[in-house]
């Protein structure tokens, strides 16, 4: 453990809630992509289903955990933080934003009336996509700051929204 520790510079126990976060995210991030593969190949209800998903869930465990510290070490120097630990919070952060922001954009277009039954497949993706880039926006905040990460998604915001010509928007 204290190896781990280490590597990561987690200084405080609390500090492993993040490792075991991303480990778990991870698992289940693994176990549903080969469940989704397993359903698009047809192989559910069958006596391969389980050996499937286990050795199809492992791999891609083991590949994401690779991607991921690539990533880490990509990014170590190009985002200013503290602690090793914070690139997984960040990376934390960033995951449960788009999936939030996904799934929150559906039933908002049906809010609207531009569910994907009122309108053409069309407009109703452009007015999907089009709501997720504000949803994320906020959300990227709140869940930034419900990590303790506020401070760098606040610089990272004010970055982007510049970029995006819509600085006038910050205070």
């Amino acid at each position: 453990m204290e190896k781990i520790k280490n590597r990561w510079e987690i200084s405080k126990n609390w500090q492993l809630i993040y490792l075991f976060l991303g480990v778990a995210l991870v698992m289940v991030t693994s176990y549903l992509v080969a469940r989704r593969v397993l359903h698009l190949l047809g192989l559910n209800n069958t006596i391969w289903e389980w050996i499937f998903v286990s050795v199809i869930g492992i791999t891609l465990y083991f590949l994401l955990v690779r991607f991921f510290i690539w990533c880490f070490k990509k990014l170590e120097n190009k985002w200013k933080v503290t602690y090793k630990w914070e690139m997984i919070a960040i990376f934390i952060v960033f995951a449960i934003t788009g999936s939030l922001a996904g799934k929150l954009a559906a039933p908002l277009t049906e809010l609207i009336g531009l569910g994907s039954n009122n309108v053409n497949g069309f407009v109703y993706w452009t007015a999907r996509i089009l709501l997720i880039f504000p949803i994320y926006q906020i959300i990227l905040i709140i869940v930034g700051w419900l990590l303790g990460q506020f401070q760098f998604f606040w610089e990272f915001e004010k970055k982007m929204l510049k970029r995006l010509g819509l600085g006038f928007l910050l205070p």
